[in-house]
This record gives C-alpha cells, sequence and structure tokens, in this order.
C-alpha cells in the first residue's frame, strides 16, 4: 500500500513534467488508451468476459465518465498549479469517500476517531485554500479548485461502485478452481454459519459457491441493523480461493435455483412478518381494553376500535396470503412464483402498518425498550427489505401477470 501510494503521488509529478511538450488533453487519452489495452489484455489473460450483459453497464459507463472527468481536471489544474498542492488537494478524496459511504451505503459507519480525523483533513483543507490566495500568481487558486472538484469525482466514482451491482461478488478461474470477490451486506448469521453459501457473477453467468467462512481472503464484519435480535454481517472477498468442486450445480446454472431460493425466502421472511404483526395486534386490543381514560377503557373509544379492527383486517388477509403462499410452493402449485410475489408484497405494507398502528395504540409506552412492541416492529421492518422488497415484488406481479 506504501508503494501504491508513492506512485500515485509520483503520477503528479510526471504529468507536471510532460507538460512543457505533451497537452493535458493528449496526456489522458493516452493514458486513457494504455489503461483499456492493459485491462483487455489482462481480462482476456483470466478468462473474464467484459460484455456479459449483467445489469452493470449504466452503472459502468457513469464510473468512467466520473473517472475520466476526474483526471481531465488533473491534467488542466497541474498547468495552473504545483504538484506538491495538487497531491494534497487530490488526496481528500479518501475522506470524501468515507463521507460518502456514510450517506450512500448501508451498514458504512465512522467512529468517533474518524471523524475526528474528517475534521482535521477538513481544516488542513481550509488552511491550503487560504494560502491560494497568497501564491504569486492568479490561477494557482483555479488549480486548486480544479484539484479539489476532482477529489469529489474520484469519492463519487468509489461511492457509485460500492454502491451499485459494479461490486457484486464475481469468480474468476484459476488454474485451482476459482477465487471470488466483491461483498455481500446483511447477511443473518453469518458468523456463526460453517459453511457459506455465496452466489457470484463467473464467466459463464450466475453459480453457486460453497465456501468456508475461515478462508483467507475472507472477512466477516458486524452490521448494526434496526432488528437487534438478529445478528448481520458484511462478507468482504478479496480473492478467496474455492475449489473447483465448491461449485453447487453447473457453473453458470444457478439462476433458476436463486430464484427459488429467494422466492422460499419471501415466503419465510412474509410468515415471520404475519407473526409480528399478530402479536402487535394482540398486544394492543390487550392494552386498549386495560388502559383508562377518562374514566373508562380506551378500547371504548370508536378512533381506537377502527384502528383495531383495520388491524385485524390487514393481518386476517395477511393470513390467507401467506397460507396461500406456502402450499403453493409446497405443492408446485402453477401459480406459485405469483403467489410468493403476492404474500411479500402484501405482507410488507400490512405489517408497516399494523406494526405502526399498535404503537399509537399504546401510545408514549410503546416507544419504551421496556415494552415489547418496538422488537415486533423492528423485526418485521427489517425483514420487509429481505427477499425483495414491495417494490421488487409488485414488479414481479405485474410481469407474471402480463406474460
Amino acid at each position: 500500500m506504501l508503494v501504491l501510494a508513492m506512485l500515485w503521488g509520483l503520477q503528479q509529478v510526471a504529468i507536471k513534467l510532460a507538460l512543457f511538450g505533451v497537452s493535458p488533453v493528449a496526456q489522458a487519452a493516452t493514458r486513457s488508451i494504455v489503461a483499456t489495452l492493459l485491462l483487455a489484455g489482462w481480462a482476456r489473460w483470466r478468462g473474464i468476459a467484459l460484455f456479459d450483459r449483467d445489469g452493470t453497464l449504466p452503472a459502468g459507463l457513469i464510473a468512467g465518465l466520473l473517472f475520466g472527468a476526474e483526471f481531465i481536471l488533473i491534467y488542466a489544474g497541474l498547468e495552473h498549479t504545483a504538484a506538491a498542492r495538487m497531491v494534497v488537494f487530490v488526496y481528500l478524496a479518501p475522506v470524501l469517500t468515507a463521507l460518502g459511504l456514510v450517506w450512500f451505503v448501508p451498514g458504512e459507519r465512522l467512529s468517533g476517531m474518524q471523524w475526528a480525523g474528517v475534521l482535521l483533513a477538513f481544516g488542513g483543507l481550509v488552511v491550503a485554500f487560504a494560502d491560494s490566495f497568497t501564491v504569486p500568481g492568479r490561477t494557482t487558486l483555479r488549480g486548486d479548485v480544479y484539484g479539489v472538484i476532482a477529489a469529489v469525482l474520484w469519492a463519487a466514482t468509489t461511492v457509485l461502485i460500492r454502491s451499485t451491482r459494479l461490486s457484486s461478488a464475481r469468480a474468476e478461474k484459476t488454474p485451482r478452481g476459482w477465487a471470488l470477490s466483491g461483498t455481500k451486506r446483511f447477511v443473518p448469521w453469518a458468523h456463526v454459519a460453517s459453511v457459506l453459501l455465496i452466489p457470484a457473477r463467473a464467466p459463464e453467468g450466475p453459480t453457486l459457491f460453497l465456501v468456508d467462512p475461515s478462508a483467507s481472503g475472507l472477512t466477516l464484519s458486524p452490521v448494526q441493523g434496526m432488528d437487534l435480535a438478529t445478528r448481520w454481517v458484511q462478507i468482504d472477498m478479496d480473492n478467496v480461493p474455492a475449489a473447483a468442486d465448491a461449485v453447487l450445480g453447473t457453473p453458470g446454472q444457478a439462476a433458476p435455483l436463486l430464484s427459488s431460493l429467494v422466492r422460499r425466502g419471501a415466503v419465510g421472511a412474509a410468515a415471520e412478518m404475519l407473526g409480528a404483526s399478530r402479536r402487535c395486534l394482540d398486544m394492543a386490543v390487550g392494552y386498549a381494553k386495560v388502559r383508562e381514560q377518562f374514566g373508562q377503557p380506551i378500547g371504548s373509544f370508536q378512533a381506537i376500535r377502527h384502528k383495531c379492527s383495520e388491524m385485524l383486517l390487514e393481518v386476517e388477509n395477511s393470513h390467507s396470503a401467506v397460507y396461500y403462499a406456502a402450499w403453493a410452493l409446497d405443492a408446485k402449485a402453477e401459480d406459485s412464483e405469483l403467489a410468493a410475489s403476492v404474500a411479500k408484497a402484501y405482507v410488507g405494507d400490512a405489517s408497516r402498518k399494523v406494526c405502526g398502528e399498535a404503537i399509537q395504540v399504546h401510545g408514549g409506552i410503546g416507544f419504551t425498550w421496556e415494552y415489547d412492541l418496538h422488537i415486533y416492529f423492528k423485526r418485521a421492518k427489517a425483514l420487509e427489505s429481505m427477499y425483495g422488497d414491495v417494490d421488487y415484488h409488485r414488479e414481479q406481479i405485474v410481469r407474471r401477470a402480463t406474460r
């Protein structure tokens, strides 16, 4: 890493030295052409397909544009400012990246010490910018501004890669089998698993791998979610070795199995959300019978009755949707795929409404940690996005209904 940082720093010096004979645009074009040829050669050597339709094209194009614009600004800025100053401003990018990941990537957090480092870095930026007004030459400030904008674009490129399918797990063939790289987020209970079932994009297509959690290059990091009763884990893989016989099934043929697993997971999550909703309903009704206001139980008031009646309606409808979806999957019914999406989509909305209304019926005590209502609310909310959220399954319903 130190050698890499040194090379990056020397890059600015090389650009500055070459500016006297080669224009910034020509340097950027030459650099991009050479990099493209090297990348194509490396991909061909490793057997990586560069033109598969895997849904990464839009994000990849945006990342390429951001990356290109970043270096145009660096080359242009070095015409107006010193290489040493450009290095200071461009390498603000890691700090901006850390902030961007916190805002846009779930599970990313900064510790108190890291926040202090961020503030210190921005303090240094202010000092460096203040110096821009005293450096001889009116164009120095312009070059410094170009450097800061380049840092923003660099950070945006990194955040885009981490927050889109560009960072999804991929598998590359090796002489001994496979090498897995990428990130899997919010994997429940991965830290206690004896074997991990990891889907990845192989040259042949989606493939499932059986991976040992203790394999080299694999890191398990705890992630804090809303549901504190479930332990969430982020799996980071950096060339994790997988033997040839670690492939589950045939390479490139995992899509049908993955779809089946997602459907079953969706119905299972819907069933658990249904249980949480029913428990919240029971607690709300029980509380409304004993909590008194104005000398009578609050359950006698029409507004509370209406809430409880609507909650019961949502729970019973969810019950029917979940039980039918479970039967359809077990019986391999013709509409099992549609039933699974209907159950997850309906229960996703219903559980949010029922658990939320239960807190309204309870009032202030419903927000307290001493009362169990929050456990069921958080569990239902966490499961809402698992195995496809409401919008995803509604889209699946429309697609299947219009076949």
